[in-house]
């Protein structure tokens, strides 16, 4: 038997402000996730804060994985309102960015300290609740574009080694003795 509540859309609207409870526990705990992940503890005398993501990502290999892993969480959450999967290639995007390059040493420590893609993707979800249509053509255009600056990169790499290959190998040796 089911509730008036449970036949409910997930997408109900909410408050967008992070305190306010939106009635739905996925919603809430997404944004206590990335709360702590994300933005748990101010650095005093600026309007900065620091999450686990940041902190654990000092740790090499460990911290970033860890971190990661738990954002995929967001997905699920997502998944449960009802997110399509365009919004949630998007939110895996951010994650996989924040994976990626909070992997790489120093700059990848300094970088989880802004990149937040937890809060990015609080944030598409929350969006997503009040203009579908636009989230998802929006995160269409991103991935397409993403995905094409990929190959882009792919097709440049492979052109730059031909050339390099070529210039090798028309290079003959002079004298070896």
């Amino acid at each position: 038997m089911t509730s008036a509540a449970d036949s409910a859309s997930p997408l109900e609207p909410w408050l967008p402000d992070d305190e306010a409870p939106s009635g739905n526990v996925h919603l809430d705990r997404l944004r206590a996730m990335a709360r702590v992940l994300d933005d748990l503890v101010g650095i005093p005398g600026t309007r900065l804060r620091v999450g686990l993501d940041g902190v654990l990502g000092l740790v090499p290999g460990v911290g970033d994985s860890v971190t990661g892993a738990v954002s995929f969480y967001a997905m699920y959450a997502a998944y449960r309102l009802g997110a399509p999967p365009t919004v949630l290639a998007r939110m895996l995007l951010n994650v996989l960015i924040d994976l990626v390059v909070g992997s790489l040493p120093f700059v990848g420590d300094l970088f989880d300290f802004g990149w937040k893609s937890n809060r990015k993707n609080v944030r598409l979800v929350e969006r997503y609740a009040f203009e579908p249509e636009r989230v998802k053509a929006s995160s269409r255009v991103l991935l397409v574009v993403f995905g094409l600056s990929i190959v882009a990169g792919v097709v440049g790499i492979a052109f730059l080694a031909a050339w390099l290959l070529a210039r090798i190998l028309s290079t003959t040796p002079t004298g070896l003795g």
